[in-house]
């Protein structure tokens, strides 16, 4: 029988956050790699976790601490499941004598495709494990749907000294992972993760089968809209189809016959900007009856902004002829014919007149790569707060990092820009003054202790003192994430 008070005694000392992981010499150890860290992502839309936070259990202080986890794929107004998940978690908690103090809840989130520390309310609390000292949820399932994800949590547990509790609707007893639990605890952990992960490929592929047979009859099978078109009940009286939406119809052919006319797709996403069209997301969300915008970038949007990027999906997809579209491509029936899904807003001459003008103004196309700029996501510009990008420099080792608001159709009002090395320099230095390692760093580990750096845009001119390192008056450094104290210069 788990004791709480065996691993978490009533005058022990808090853990560190920044304990360093100590590998186990029990033979459960986690199936990873060694020396294997979580990669916790910054998530998007975080709450504050004050601000959800319930009443605790008991009050009693010699009690472990425990964070109830809920999670589920679709929330739909008749969904009683959260109600479940706490009442199973309220169960765990009270058979395993812990006070719950807060909840982390993701609704609307796959656990197919996103761990638990890139889920934007149970990431922040697993990059702050010494507010409590058990996570609990009401299954595996709702945990994680991947053998490689459990595998990240049992490390994350082992290396800051934290239990996991899975509830088990079929067993009165919840499965407890200690931090030095044995092989076998372990193994079924891993053995239900993969139940979980089949369970989930399964319902994947029969849904997959269901939207091939609705691009085949030319139904709509629910996503984002094409550009031009909205849904509207099919003839057969059964499902839906997509139709013309004269509002965006009208304004695809005005961004046809601007480009036509010679305008680049910056100046025509500026237009549109200035103009308040909406973007095709957007448009989604007005006809479904949603708010605009969103979330991108660690940004709030009230309305997303148009941009090249943008309006070259739109341009060259084919459904801009009425086809039916599959991951880009125009899906086929039987005899090799286009899927229709409604009226054309474009020939297939003027289709192909338009590609014809894009590819005489590209560069050629190319695959990108992912990137390997070590402050992506961590250099930001002061103008604009947005993210700076590297650049290369011909004929040189080193590059840029550079303010890319015009990318986004956005104007800043100060870009600011940098030699590449001497950010870097300045942002490792600055990481290891602050205790946190002095061991290679990555940028998965800048972005998982939350780094961030600011670059004010430099002054003109100047002299031989410019060429020997960055301007550290133009730089400000701060960590949100787990390390002791926010650093400025």
């Amino acid at each position: 029988m788990f004791t709480p008070s065996r691993y978490f005694p009533t005058n022990r000392r808090q853990t560190s956050v920044r304990t360093p992981s100590v590998r186990s010499k029990d033979p459960g150890d986690c199936p990873t790699s060694p020396g294997a860290r979580p990669t916790l992502s910054r998530s998007a839309n975080v709450p504050d976790p004050s601000s959800t936070r319930p009443a605790p259990t008991s009050p009693s202080a010699g009690r472990p601490r425990a964070l109830g986890a809920l999670r589920l794929s679709n929330v739909t107004s008749a969904t009683t499941s959260p109600t479940r998940q706490r009442a199973a978690i309220r169960l765990c908690a009270e058979r395993l004598d812990l006070t719950l103090i807060s909840e982390a809840a993701d609704f609307g989130v796959s656990a197919r495709t996103t761990s638990p520390f890139e889920r934007p309310s149970l990431s922040p609390w697993l990059r702050r494990p010494h507010e409590y000292d058990a996570v609990v949820w009401s299954h595996v399932d709702r945990a994680v749907r991947s053998v490689a994800h459990m595998a990240e949590l049992v490390t994350w547990g082992r290396q800051y000294h934290r239990i996991l509790v899975f509830g088990l609707p079929e067993s009165d007893h919840p499965l407890v992972v200690t931090p030095h639990a044995d092989g076998l605890i372990v193994r079924r952990c891993m053995d239900l993760a993969h139940d979980a992960e089949q369970e989930a490929r399964t319902i994947s592929s029969r849904v997959s089968a269901s939207h091939e047979v609705l691009r085949a009859t030319g139904r709509y099978g629910g996503g984002l809209v094409p550009f031009g078109y909205r849904s509207a009940p099919h003839p057969s009286g059964s499902g839906w189809c997509l139709t013309l939406d004269l509002e965006t119809a009208a304004l695809a052919r005005t961004i046809v016959e601007d480009v036509h006319a010679g305008q680049s797709l910056v100046s025509v996403a500026r237009k549109l900007n200035a103009s308040g069209a909406p973007v095709p997301r957007d448009r989604h969300a007005q006809l479904q009856g949603r708010p605009t915008g969103g979330r991108r970038h660690d940004r709030d949007f009230e309305r997303f902004r148009w941009t090249s990027g943008t309006l070259s999906k739109v341009l060259r997809n084919p459904s801009l002829m009425g086809h039916r579209t599959y991951q880009g491509q125009t899906v086929r029936d039987t005899e090799g014919l286009p899927v229709l899904i409604g009226q054309p807003l474009l020939s297939e001459d003027e289709f192909h007149a338009l590609q014809d003008v894009l590819l005489a103004r590209s560069n050629g196309s190319h695959r990108r790569s992912r990137t390997t700029a070590l402050l992506t996501g961590v250099a930001h510009c002061s103008g604009c707060d947005g993210r700076m990008y590297f650049a290369a420099r011909k004929r040189y080792a080193y590059g840029d990092y550079v303010c890319r608001a015009t990318s986004r159709s956005e104007i800043c009002p100060a870009p600011a820009g940098m030699r590449s090395d001497w950010l870097e320099e300045y942002t490792l230095s600055r990481y290891r003054q602050s205790g946190a390692t002095d061991a290679t760093v990555s940028r998965e580990q800048l972005l998982h202790d939350g780094v961030r750096v600011t670059v004010t845009r430099g002054r003109r001119g100047g002299g031989p003192a410019r060429l020997v390192g960055p301007d550290t008056s133009r730089l400000t450094f701060t960590v949100v994430g787990s390390l002791p104290d926010q650093l400025q210069p």
